[in-house]
């Protein structure tokens, strides 16, 4: 029985914790000028600098998958990868460490990306010239 407790404990604390860094995202689109890359480069640097300071990994430790999905979660695991990496290669493992610990994920991204995506509505073959598609003329037959 205390197994089923936590695990509800545990997915109440990764809904909790993901939703507050989700809200915060959210507040910063709808409330600043901020354009959704600049919270992105945010986020993932944030995440940066709070796993340098030790504090991202209790947050880790409360939230769980709701601490490490985010963007902040991306940045998290550049950094402990480096820090890792540094620990066993030296200044070699600061640049390799965060690509080594990330790989998988941005991997998949890429290939989900791929798979998903729909054909451009734009894409126009180039069996005639370019010079066919002038601003005074809009038809693509």
């Amino acid at each position: 029985m205390d197994n089923i407790f936590d695990n509800i404990t545990s997915y109440i604390n990764a809904f909790v914790v993901g939703g507050i860094i989700c809200a915060i995202g959210q507040i910063l689109i709808d409330k600043t000028k901020l354009t959704v890359a600049r919270i992105l480069v945010i986020y993932v640097t944030s995440g940066i600098i709070l796993t340098a300071l030790g504090v991202y990994q209790k947050l880790v430790e409360i939230g769980g998958a709701g601490a490490t999905v985010p963007l902040t979660g991306f940045g998290y695991s550049l950094a402990k990868g480096a820090f890792n990496e540094v620990d066993k290669y030296g200044l070699l493992g600061a640049f390799t460490g965060g690509l080594k610990a990330t790989a998988a994920g941005v991997t998949a991204g890429g290939l989900c990306h791929k798979v998903t995506q729909p054909p451009s509505p734009c894409h126009v073959p180039l069996s005639r010239p370019l010079s066919y598609l002038s601003p005074n003329n809009n038809s693509l037959l």
